[in-house]
């Protein structure tokens, strides 16, 4: 009898599910011990539902900061007195329920292409039993809601349990007016007044939603601007934007508690200053899913962090186990978490594998303007950790941005000095997400500026400017920022 590798995926999120399929496909048997719905925190209460609330307030702020300019008129029955009254609202609730629908709706989809893979998937939380067995094998063990029991034995576990969000000791989410960001889609009206703490990706992108479905933000940042992880260049232009549309931006200022007072919240800083507002939202990171897992006893290393430690292609420090997704803490990034998961199972299963080089990864901030980024930084090149050159241009000179009302943006893009081979890029524009990709393919090819520069563009576009920016870097040999 023909022997099949078995495998058990604990976390069914995208470094789960991708997983799965490959695994499936290549003949293994698979099962997936999930506990939430597949999909996991990406499509449940993260990516899906946070990007779709984000679709809303796109329109909102297209609407809000174009229509005058493009000569469009809204008529309504406002009276003269108040003609400075916002013409555009939003239904809260209905939002969050199309939220919500949106993201049960994903999560059936991916169950059902998983399970038609041929794989099987468990509702319950896992934990790995012991060390490996002599034969190589690994036990899982499965506790449903119930508090019923299942061993399953596995050829190799790969775990893909995510993270949850950080909570400050002193400013607990309730759910009603201090939240976390799993909690907001339950708010059935808009916040008038909406404390934000936490300026990374999550908090930035979440701040300018609300303010554009028409809350009033006020962000806390601890550091000394928005994203301070992201390009500094790309960053100011957000802080710029989120300041001239009236959010109320805290910089240097940490939050140390947050409690409710009546039907208010009070945030206090740590120089003592007091903030008050309808809601709060915690924004502060994430925390890895690794507890009560049997990973360490199983001899599996975590970092300081909680996180699992693994190697380009997913393996944990124990043998036949590996790891994917947020719980890594390599990128917080679904492609990562998806990709990961994949590797694992090539590897694990003897297909053809390629390590995973995190200098090809391409991200987006979701923010409006968004910020997408590809490859090595401006941090990378300051720091000295590449020699590069670097143009940068404004989308106010291009043509299709003017016709668009974009006054906000820009192209940048870094190459190598002499083989003018493109190793990075930003792009800080409406729809900045679809705009980095040609970028990436540059990256990922080892492709040079003048192969980006010869390749047409279409007339008008915003996709002229990546082509403006390459041309200009073939053209100048000297080092310098346009």
């Amino acid at each position: 009898m023909e022997y099949v590798t078995r495998i058990v995926i604990i976390g069914g999120g995208p470094g789960g599910y991708e997983a799965a399929l490959v695994a499936a496909q290549l003949g293994a048997e698979v099962t997936v011990v999930d506990c939430d719905g597949l999909g996991g925190a990406s499509v449940l209460t993260d990516c899906v539902p946070s990007k779709t609330l984000i679709a809303t307030a796109e329109v909102m702020t297209t609407f809000d900061s174009s229509y005058e300019e493009l000569g469009i008129i809204v008529a309504d029955d406002t009276p003269p007195m108040e003609q400075a009254a916002r013409v555009v609202g939003v239904d809260l609730g209905k939002v969050n329920r199309r939220v919500k629908r949106l993201a049960l709706a994903q999560s059936h989809d991916i169950t059902a292409s998983v399970t038609r893979a041929g794989a099987r998937v468990v509702r319950g939380r896992g934990r790995l039993e012991g060390m490996q067995g002599l034969d190589g094998s690994r036990k899982v063990v499965v506790r449903a809601a119930d508090g019923s029991e299942e061993t399953l034995t596995a050829d190799a576990v790969l775990i893909a349990t995510g993270g949850h969000p950080r909570e400050l000791p002193d400013a607990r989410p309730d759910g009603e007016r201090i939240l976390n960001w799993t909690q907001v889609y339950d708010l059935e009206e808009l916040p008038e007044e909406l404390i934000v703490v936490g300026s990374g990706v999550t908090g930035a992108e979440f701040a300018g939603a609300y303010q554009a479905l028409g809350s009033r933000v006020t962000l806390v940042s601890s550091r000394d601007r928005v994203l301070p992880g992201e390009d500094p260049d790309a960053a100011a232009v957000l802080e710029d934007v989120f300041r001239r549309r009236g959010m109320n931006v805290m910089s240097r200022s940490r939050a140390q508690s947050a409690k409710r007072v009546g039907d208010r919240v009070e945030v206090t800083l740590s120089d003592g200053r007091v903030i008050s507002g309808s809601h709060c939202l915690m924004a502060v990171g994430a925390i890895p899913n690794t507890q009560g897992m049997g990973l360490e006893e199983a001899g599996v290393v975590l970092k300081d962090s909680g996180h699992i430690r693994t190697d380009r292609v997913s393996r944990t420090s124990a043998p036949g186990v590996y790891a994917a997704g947020d719980v890594t803490g390599v990128f917080a990034l679904a492609s990562v978490a998806a990709m990961q998961g994949r590797i694992a199972m090539y590897h694990f299963l003897g297909d053809a594998v390629t390590p995973l080089n995190l200098k090809t990864v391409s991200a987006n901030v979701f923010t409006d303007p968004e910020i997408a980024t590809v490859g090595y930084s401006q941090a990378d090149v300051d720091a000295g950790r590449i020699d590069a050159r670097v143009v940068k241009l404004p989308l106010l000179r291009n043509p299709r941005a003017k016709m668009q009302g974009i006054r906000d943006g820009f192209v940048k893009i870094f190459c190598r000095p002499g083989t003018e081979i493109v190793v990075g890029g930003v792009v800080v524009a409406p729809r900045a997400s679809e705009l980095i990709h040609p970028i990436s393919i540059a990256v990922d090819n080892n492709l040079t500026v003048e192969q980006i520069a010869n390749a047409f563009t279409v007339y008008p576009s915003l996709s002229g400017s990546i082509a403006e920016v390459a041309r200009q870097l073939h053209t100048r040999k000297a080092g310098g920022e346009g």
